[in-house]
């Protein structure tokens, strides 16, 4: 979810779900060692829970990036054992850290040695042509061992050669019973599942078989999707916003990012949080009016949060239109 989860995204999605955990974009560890923090690390009150997912190896670097996290605020930290790109193989982790399930092991104990919050770890079920649920089990198993509870799997394959990070996500089949076996043969353990969960019922029937389930990009592309999560699963009765109510509370937001950020202090556009929101009117009439004013740079050049209002009066304007067709459809028939 690189340059998709960035605090904005987050402070967005926490509109729609207020108890379900959000997770950083990776951040790597030469980010926080020579990198500016701030820009890294920096997250709104109104996040949490939220994770710090990391990107590293070094054992010190790793425990360094860490104690950040955990100074900033973050109430976990999360390592990256499943990014299967050419730039994070580079770097000698992601994906291909399960081929080193001991080192693995030792960052986890690295990590826990310094901080008091945390430490999980998100991986696949293999790498390349070796996928037996087997190794995946060797893997968890030696992690476990230096104190790692919590596990989220994605249950592909990851390809390190030969395939783009999309058709990792994509072409490798899901082996969804890989993560159910884990929990039975690891009750003790957190087991939570990734992977192309898409709708309620997916979430539905996974959750009888692993603790809990991640999504990922059909969070981001339709993220009203979550808007039943806090009451379907953690029994908050608070009303859900409407996607109106949504966008009103994102307005004040967007002034306050702009007055700090904006005007050439460190690039802010209006762009950089709207983007994120472009999925909010997914499945209703008029939501490609709603994208396409929300992506008009004309619009956008203006710096005015309430382009987000001007973009839903257009689209009510299509549904109106729309229920009037049916309207007289039916008075013809």
């Amino acid at each position: 979810m690189l340059d998709w989860t960035d605090r904005h995204c987050r402070q967005f999605h926490r509109h729609i779900t207020r108890n379900t955990w959000l997770y950083t974009e990776m951040v790597t560890t030469g980010s926080l060692l020579y990198g500016d923090v701030q820009r890294h690390l920096e997250f709104n009150p109104g996040e949490h829970p939220v994770a710090l997912q990391l990107g590293g190896s070094e054992l010190a670097d790793l425990a360094h990036a860490a104690k950040l996290g955990e100074q900033w605020g973050y109430d976990e930290i999360n390592l990256n054992c499943g990014c299967p790109s050419e730039r994070v193989q580079k770097g000698a982790f992601g994906a291909c850290l399960m081929a080193e399930p001991q080192l693995v092991a030792d960052s986890v104990k690295a990590m826990k040695d310094v901080v008091s919050i945390d430490v999980t770890v998100k991986h696949r079920i293999g790498i390349n042509e070796v996928d037996s649920y087997e190794f995946m089990r060797d893997f968890v198993g030696t992690v476990a061992d230096a104190g790692c509870k919590t596990f989220i799997v994605h249950a592909r394959n990851a390809i390190l050669k030969g395939l783009s990070p999309k058709e990792n996500r994509e072409i490798p089949p899901l082996k969804y019973d890989y993560a159910y076996r884990l929990k039975k043969e690891f009750p003790d353990l957190e087991i939570i599942l990734n992977g192309g969960i898409k709708t309620l019922e997916d979430m539905d029937l996974h959750l009888q078989h692993v603790d809990g389930v991640m999504i990922g990009r059909e969070a981001y592309h339709n993220p009203y999707f979550m808007a039943s999560f806090d009451e379907r699963y953690y029994g908050d009765s608070t009303p859900v916003k409407s996607r109106e109510e949504i966008l009103q509370h994102m307005i004040p937001y967007i002034h306050h990012q702009l007055e700090l950020y904006g005007n050439g202090g460190k690039g802010l556009r209006l762009n950089t949080v709207v983007r994120h929101m472009l999925g909010l009117m997914m499945g209703l009439v008029g939501a490609r009016v709603f994208r396409q004013i929300l992506s008009d740079s004309k619009r956008l050049a203006s710096g005015q949060p309430e382009l987000l209002l001007e973009a839903a009066s257009a689209m009510q304007n299509v549904m109106a239109f729309d229920r009037s067709k049916d309207e007289q459809a039916a008075i013809t028939a």
